[in-house]
């Protein structure tokens, strides 16, 4: 989904402009969390998300990317990423992984989530529970002199040894003035291999882990991806500044 071109290192007066940006994802992102409840659709979350981007002056960072028609990417059980709002509603046990972002002052942040719709079964559960460790874990990793690898790595090694796996064909990105930046940031690898983490560098970072198998398939909207085995997964991701004492999460 992004164009390459050459890591982007950002001033400390860009990375403030980003974190105020963060800071208004944030709050956005509880309020649509909030939300979540039986019985509501993902058009109704969707139309909620654009009035709070509104209300504060931000564009949504999705609406009208690559063609992409919504604010937020709703994308429910065996969905894994980029399903698009419509008139489904949300029922008991289910999980809905949130993925969105927005504009402000030029600079993007990006954010996902995924929550469950009332109460889910115990493997769902460690499902997510899995993947909000899967996420901490990388930023951990997001410390000069380490290597895309060493995060990629890390993140694998957790997330196999707790009997899940990682999505291979999506990947975490640098972001800035573009949604999509340099580098792109695998959830799995080999340690010691790839980009150094850069003072400057501003990524975000998004395990997906699937209850099964990592295969995906593309659906029909030419939008929507699913496991391949019908299986549930789940997507964090935060917006993160690296600096010289380390990961500073802004959203």
């Amino acid at each position: 989904m992004y164009a390459s071109h050459k890591v982007e290192i950002k001033t400390p007066e860009e990375i403030e402009v980003m974190a105020e940006g963060g800071t208004m994802l944030r709050y956005i992102r509880e309020r649509i969390v909030e939300a979540v409840r039986p019985g509501v659709t993902t058009r109704e979350l969707d139309r909620l998300a654009r009035r709070l981007m509104d209300a504060r002056g931000v564009l949504p960072a999705f609406l009208g990317y690559q063609g992409f028609p919504a604010t937020l990417c709703t994308s429910i059980n065996e969905e894994i990423v980029h399903g698009i709002p419509g008139d489904r509603r949300l029922v008991e046990g289910d999980i809905l992984s949130l993925d969105f972002g927005l504009v402000h002052r030029g600079f993007y942040v990006d954010t996902a989530a995924t929550v469950p719709v009332g109460s889910v079964d115990p493997e769902t559960q460690r499902l997510l529970e899995t993947t909000r460790r899967a996420l901490a874990i990388a930023i951990e990793h997001l410390r000069p002199g380490e290597r895309v690898g060493d995060l990629g790595a890390a993140v694998q090694a957790y997330v196999e040894s707790q009997g899940f796996s990682v999505v291979r064909e999506y990947a975490g990105h640098g972001i800035g003035r573009r949604l999509h930046e340099e580098p792109r940031i695998p959830n799995h690898g080999r340690a010691g291999r790839g980009p150094r983490w850069q003072p400057g560098m501003v990524v975000a970072i998004e395990p997906m882990v699937n209850m099964g198998g990592h295969p995906t398939r593309l659906l029909a909207d030419q939008w929507t991806v699913v496991t391949a085995d019908g299986r549930r997964s789940a997507h964090e991701e935060h917006t993160v500044a690296i600096t010289g004492d380390g990961p500073r999460v802004l959203t």
